[in-house]
């Protein structure tokens, strides 16, 4: 009892902070809701393609923090703090980069997106999203020291204050209270982009001080990194931070490309559909922190050379990870009628829209099964340094097999249900394939630092040194 106990202290900010985020967009969109249906039914692709643009570079930024606690259980901290100042930069560049991805957007949702007023509604909340980008990435960065360290509950508090200050602008800014224009989506998107500023800021700060703090206490002993170091950590953070983006492009693209053929079905079908998969990020949000603690606590145990530890972390996350899903499952199901009212519009399509948001929360409720193992198990794979793998199976998995299955059902039944069971499929296979790269253990033989030494548990010459 007492390591699951170690893993809760350990993950449950995580957790906690994710559904925090998650429930500041449920809010978003109810707000929205009652703005204009049009409005719900741009936010949701409009988000998703924001996702897939920043979802690739915050990855790679965030990959820094598992350098930082590969470092930290190495016992290395002048390492884990540049692993940070790295992060940073990586951070502003990115920021920069992500600019030139907004006229793309503009030209995918004109030609996918039916509709002249939702797809003006969904440009202004894709460019908004995508230009506070360098935000979301200094805010990963900041917060990507923290975590890999283990102070999680700093990441928590700050994320909680952020979200508090995006909830209270959010009304402000869409409906034009206090003599403010009114500006409707827009206003959800720079409520967003400014809570994501003042956490980066806070962060920031706090680890400038505990930075400061923990040199007073212990000096480094030795002369700043040159140049050359930097940029070899630099190189292997990318090494490995740009297969883990690029799984969260696909599973993104993927899934955006879903959410596009969902639109095609009905306007009142998309807006239930947009509604339901609402709920289910606030569902899947904590198994994000999950997914986050297991790749913390393996690199931190493969920096201390244990093997054995991290193969036990990463199974026993995804356990807790499942137990936690069940629960917030259950409670869904029995209150599906109070949390779809919040959507239903106030007209006779209530009944409709009640009736096959039911249907489609029971979908969601057989996949999650499935995605909680295979995004915890994912996320221990990229803590140990194993994130080739993830990305192939996913581009794999995604690209060959599923959106193929999305395409035959849209042409021959297009229903929404019918839509939403290929989902079922497609994370069972995901899922089937991390599960056995973890067990087989192949991850084991990959370092990611080459300061470490090699664990005696391997031959030398099995290790693969990025």
């Amino acid at each position: 009892m007492k390591p699951y106990l170690k893993i809760l202290a350990l993950v449950w900010p995580l957790a906690l902070g994710m559904v925090n985020n998650a429930l500041m967009q449920f809010v978003d969109r109810a707000f929205l809701a009652r703005e204009s249906m049009a409005s719900l039914e741009a936010v949701f692709p409009a988000s998703m393609l924001a996702l897939v643009v920043l979802g690739f570079f915050q990855s790679i930024v965030a990959y820094s923090g598992t350098f930082v606690a590969n470092y930290h259980g190495a016992g290395d901290r002048r390492r884990a703090v540049s692993c940070y100042r790295i992060g940073t930069a990586l951070a502003l560049l990115f920021g920069a980069l992500s600019l030139l991805f907004i006229p793309a957007g503009w030209w995918i949702f004109e030609h996918v997106v039916s509709g002249e007023e939702v797809v003006g509604r969904g440009c202004s909340y894709y460019s908004i999203c995508t230009a506070g980008g360098v935000f979301l990435y200094g805010q990963m960065a900041v917060q990507s020291f923290f975590t890999g360290r283990g102070k999680t509950r700093a990441v928590f508090f700050v994320s909680l204050l952020g979200n508090v200050v995006n909830i209270a602008l959010d009304p402000v800014l869409i409906f034009g209270w206090f003599s403010l224009p009114a500006m409707g989506i827009s206003g959800a998107a720079y409520a967003t982009v400014i809570s994501l500023f003042l956490q980066w800021l806070t962060l920031a700060a706090m680890a400038r001080a505990d930075i400061v703090k923990d040199e007073k206490k212990t000096p480094l002993g030795s002369s700043p990194m040159a140049l050359r170091e930097y940029l070899s950590i630099m190189r292997r953070i990318l090494r490995f931070g740009i297969p883990s983006g690029a799984y969260s492009t696909l599973n993104l693209v993927s899934f955006t490309i879903f959410v596009f053929y969902t639109t095609q079905v009905g306007h009142l079908e998309t807006a239930v559909s947009n509604a339901c998969f609402a709920v289910n990020y606030l569902i899947f949000a904590p198994i994000e922190g999950f997914a986050l603690g297991a790749a913390t606590l393996v690199a931190q145990a493969k920096g201390a050379g244990d093997l054995e530890e991290a193969r036990r972390a990463g199974w026993r996350t995804a356990f807790l990870a499942l137990a936690a899903t069940a629960g917030l499952l259950f409670c869904t199901l029995f209150f599906s009628e109070e949390i779809l009212s919040i959507f239903a519009p106030a007209d006779e399509g209530a009944v409709k829209f009640k009736r096959l948001g039911y249907v489609l929360l029971l979908l969601m409720a057989a996949w999650q099964v499935f995605e909680v193992f295979d995004t915890v198990i994912c996320g221990a794979l990229k803590g140990a340094g194993d994130t080739t793998f993830v990305m192939w199976w996913m581009l794999l998995v995604s690209f060959a097999l599923w959106i193929p299955s999305v395409a035959v059902v849209s042409h021959v039944h297009n229903t929404m249900p019918l839509l939403w069971g290929t989902m079922i499929f497609q994370v069972g296979v995901l899922c089937m394939g991390s599960v056995i790269r973890w067990k087989r253990g192949n991850w084991q033989k990959i370092v990611l630092s080459p300061e470490a030494v090699p664990s005696p548990e391997l031959p030398e010459s099995d290790v693969v040194i990025g």
